[in-house]
């Protein structure tokens, strides 16, 4: 799968819909490869899971 958006993540020149666009894909294949919504769910929470250690550990980087 081809991803559409840059994967620079400090590129200035990103377009604004790239995020929007590859949730998008993200779903559209999760669910033609069989997944249910609620497996979907389940991942998504795993994400933003490790989205929120990610900036704990940050925070506690600078403090």
């Amino acid at each position: 799968m081809a991803l559409p958006f840059d994967p620079n993540p400090g590129a200035s020149s990103r377009d604004p819909r790239a995020l929007a666009i590859l949730a998008k894909t993200i779903y559209r294949e999760l669910r033609s490869s069989g997944y249910s919504e609620k497996d979907v769910v389940a991942l998504a929470g795993e994400l933003l899971g490790m989205v929120t250690t990610d900036v704990k550990a940050r925070r506690e980087q600078r403090d």
